[in-house]
C-alpha cells in the first residue's frame, strides 16, 4: 500500500498494474472507434440506397403519370346525351293571374250638401238600388221652393193673359160683324191687331209655364239623389264619408268620393299569356285550373271568355281573361293566383335546357351521330317550362341530343356517347 500523503511523480516509470489498465483502457477506445466508424459507414450506404430507390419510384410514377395523361389526351371526352323523343299533343302552362272585380264604381255625390248618416259600411254586401247614405241639401230645398212659387206666378199670369186674349178676341168679333160704315176699316184692323198681340201674351206665358215647371222637375230630381243608392248588387269596398261631412256634387279632383262599390260573383281573372303559346290558346279554347297557393284546397275550373287581341309591345304577351262564378266569395279582386292552362300544342321535341347552346346566329343543340361525331344544329324555341324546353324545329326523332357540352368540343369532334340513368328518368317524370 502507497501512503495517502505521497506526491506522483509525473516522470515516473509506471509500474506494471498501471500499464496494464491503461493498455486496456486503449484498447476499448480503439475499438468504440471502430464501431462508430463502421455504423457511420452503413448510415452512410442505407442513406444512399434509399435516395435512389426514392428517385427510381418517383421517376417511375411520372413515366406512368405522363402515359396515363397521353392516354387520356388520345381517347374521345365523355358527353352525356338523351335521345330526342317528339312531346304529347297536349300541353300545359302555368302562368301567374290576378283576380279583378266583375263591375267596380266609385259613387260621388250629385247634390251639395252635408252627410246626415251614413247606412252601411265596408264588407257589407249591398243590393241594387239600397239607401247607402242621406245628404241634407238646404240650398237645393231653397231653389226647389223658389222654383214652384216661380211655376205658381207663371200660371197666374197665363190665367190673366187667357182673360185678356178671350176679352181681344170678343172685341175683335163685334168689331168684324158691325156693318160697313159704322165703324172704319182701320179701327177693325186695330181690334184685330189687339187680339193677335193678346194670344201672343198668352202663349208667352204659357211657355213661361213650362219653363218653370221644367225647372221644378229638374231640382225635384236632385232631390232624389239626397238618398244615395247602390247602382248595382255589390260588396262595400270603401267608405270615405261621416256624420257632418260637406259633399259636393261631381266627380273632379277636387270632390271626395262617397264609396266604392265591387261586385266579385262572377269575378274576372287577368292572366299575361307570352306570344308563343297566345295563339294556341286562343285557337283551341283551353281548360284553365285556378289555384292559390295559400289555400291549398281552392281548385276552380273555368274557360278563357276574352282576349285583349294585340300583343303588349313590351311584355310580348296578351291578356287573356278567365271568368268563373264566385258564389261564395272564395276569391276576393286582386289576389294573385296560379293559372294553369291546358291545351293542344304543335308537333314538337321536349329536351333538357342543359342541352341548349345559345350562339351569335340563335339557339342551337348538338347532337351526337353514332360515330360519336358532334354536329351543331339550329332550332328554334316553341315553349320552356324552365327544365324542359320544346323545340319547334331543328331535330328528328331518334337524334341524340349532349347535356352540358363543353365550350372546348367543336363541330366535328369525337366523343364518347353516355345516357346517365338519372337524367333519363327525371325526362321521363318531367314528360309525364
Amino acid at each position: 500500500m502507497k501512503p495517502e500523503n505521497e506526491i506522483l511523480d509525473p516522470y515516473a516509470e509506471p509500474d506494471d498494474t498501471v500499464a496494464a489498465e491503461l493498455a486496456v483502457v486503449r484498447r476499448v477506445r480503439a475499438g468504440t472507434g471502430r464501431r462508430i466508424l463502421r455504423m457511420a459507414v452503413a448510415l452512410v450506404v442505407a442513406l444512399g440506397v434509399g435516395f435512389f430507390l426514392v428517385r427510381f419510384q418517383k421517376s417511375e410514377a411520372n413515366i406512368q403519370l405522363a402515359s396515363l395523361t397521353s392516354d387520356s389526351a388520345a381517347e374521345a371526352p365523355t358527353v352525356n346525351v338523351i335521345a330526342a323523343e317528339s312531346t304529347d299533343a297536349s300541353q300545359t302552362l302555368t302562368l301567374p293571374g290576378e283576380t279583378a272585380a266583375w263591375d267596380q264604381t266609385t259613387i260621388y255625390a250629385r247634390v251639395n250638401g252635408y252627410v246626415a248618416t251614413w247606412l252601411v259600411d265596408i264588407g257589407d254586401h249591398v243590393k241594387a238600388g239600397q239607401s247607402l247614405a242621406a245628404i241634407e241639401t238646404p240650398e237645393l230645398d231653397a231653389e226647389l221652393n223658389a222654383a214652384r212659387a216661380k211655376l205658381n206666378a207663371a200660371v197666374a199670369e197665363v190665367a190673366v193673359k187667357q182673360a185678356q186674349a178671350d176679352f181681344a178676341e170678343t172685341t175683335e168679333r163685334r168689331w168684324r160683324e158691325s156693318p160697313k160704315g159704322v165703324v172704319s176699316d182701320q179701327e177693325r184692323e186695330a181690334k184685330s191687331a189687339g187680339k193677335a198681340e193678346a194670344v201672343a201674351n198668352l202663349n208667352e206665358s204659357r211657355a213661361q209655364v213650362a219653363l218653370q215647371q221644367a225647372e221644378v222637375d229638374r231640382l225635384t230630381a236632385l232631390t232624389q239623389f239626397k238618398d244615395v243608392k247602390a247602382p248595382f248588387a255589390g260588396t262595400i269596398v270603401h267608405r270615405n264619408i261621416n256624420r257632418g261631412d260637406l259633399v259636393t256634387a261631381g266627380s273632379t279632383a277636387n270632390t271626395s268620393s262617397l264609396y266604392r262599390l265591387s261586385s266579385d260573383n262572377p269575378i274576372r281573372i287577368f292572366v299575361h299569356v307570352p306570344q308563343s303559346v297566345a295563339a294556341q290558346i286562343i285557337a283551341n279554347g283551353a281548360n284553365v285550373e285556378i289555384t292559390n297557393s295559400d289555400d291549398p284546397t281552392l281548385r276552380l275550373e273555368g274557360q278563357v271568355t276574352r282576349t285583349a287581341k294585340e300583343i303588349d309591345p313590351a311584355s310580348r304577351t296578351m291578356t287573356i281573361e278567365v271568368d268563373l262564378p264566385n258564389p261564395d266569395r272564395a276569391l276576393v279582386p286582386g289576389m294573385y293566383v296560379q293559372a294553369t292552362f291546358k291545351f293542344k300544342g304543335a308537333s314538337a321535341f321536349q329536351v333538357p335546357a342543359s342541352a341548349l347552346l345559345f350562339r351569335s346566329t340563335g339557339p342551337q343543340v348538338a347532337v351526337v351521330d353514332e360515330n360519336g361525331t358532334v354536329a351543331f344544329r339550329d332550332v328554334s324555341i316553341a315553349s320552356d317550362d324552365g327544365n324542359m324546353v320544346s323545340l319547334g324545329s331543328g331535330l328528328h326523332a331518334g337524334d341524340r341530343v349532349a347535356l352540358n357540352l363543353s365550350s372546348q368540343i367543336v363541330a366535328g369532334a369525337k366523343v364518347r356517347a353516355k345516357e346517365p340513368p338519372n337524367v333519363v328518368a327525371a325526362t321521363s317524370t318531367l314528360t309525364k
